[in-house]
């Protein structure tokens, strides 16, 4: 070989070595500066770690980011227990909950809620002022003693004086026996009290008119309990909500919601 020729491989192989070093450097951590090689040595952890927050730094999955989300123990309902909470059948999508400002208070807020499917969270539509039973609320309701049953009950029929409004889904019985008789317990006129009216399932025959005379667990612990129109006063044990909330609920209740009732003193 000629001197030339041995001059121009030496190029070469400087440049074959410093890209074996290249890789090596690459492969231990080592860190190039003009000077000389320099090791940095990687803590296992801290790169296990660096690994850990490029991965948590990504962008996650919708369905993950759903998983991962803390819940409400009440689902979107506010006022009531989780206990209560659990007692609201799994496959309603509908629901009115009535809140009482105390124990023995007859004014409470009514709200209505529904939900796109079982086992979603409540969202709230609207809101109304209420009036329960003159001496409040009672999970051992007996007739005549001025409460309103505590708990969760079913909706399931409708009726009234006045013809139902439009959209009603609820079995709706148009009867003129729907007349409030003598005065409210504040001696207030009850006329049109009964315009429209939803059955609460307390002591009653479901499936039935909400005038049924029948009560399934006995006269003692009274029935014919309704939500009905407000004659702004306590009632003997009904709720009362405005003529206009009583048609918003009617034209909103579907018997394929499954909707139920949920009443008691706040925080019950």
């Amino acid at each position: 070989m000629s001197k030339h020729a041995r001059a121009r491989s030496r190029p070469a192989r400087t440049n074959r070595r410093a890209a074996r070093r290249a890789a090596l450097a690459a492969t231990l951590g080592l860190v190039t500066f003009t000077a000389g090689w320099v090791y940095v040595a990687q803590d296992p952890e801290q790169a296990a770690g660096a690994a850990q927050a490029s991965t948590d730094s990504r962008p996650q999955p919708v369905d993950r980011v759903a998983r991962d989300t803390p819940r409400s123990p009440t689902q979107g309902l506010t006022g009531i227990s989780e206990q209560t909470r659990a007692r609201i059948p799994a496959e309603s999508r509908q629901l009115i909950l009535v809140t009482g400002r105390a124990v023995d208070s007859s004014e409470s807020t009514a709200t209505l809620y529904t939900r796109p499917q079982a086992g979603a969270d409540w969202v709230k539509a609207e809101s109304w002022p209420a009036r329960n039973g003159a001496r409040g609320w009672s999970t051992e309701r007996t007739y005549g003693d001025l409460t309103s049953p505590q708990g969760v009950f079913a909706l399931t029929d409708a009726g009234g004086l006045l013809s139902p409004p439009p959209g009603t889904r609820l079995p709706y019985d148009e009867d003129r026996g729907f007349v409030a008789t003598g005065r409210g317990v504040n001696g207030e006129s009850l006329v049109g009290s009964f315009d429209y009216v939803v059955a609460i399932d307390f002591n009653r025959r479901p499936g039935h008119s909400p005038l049924d005379p029948v009560k399934p667990d006995g006269e003692d612990r009274g029935g014919n309990i309704w939500l009905h129109v407000d004659h702004d006063g306590p009632s003997q044990g009904c709720v009362g909500i405005p003529k206009e909330a009583m048609r918003k609920v009617l034209e909103t209740l579907d018997p394929a919601a499954k909707p139920v009732i949920v009443m008691g003193p706040e925080g019950f």
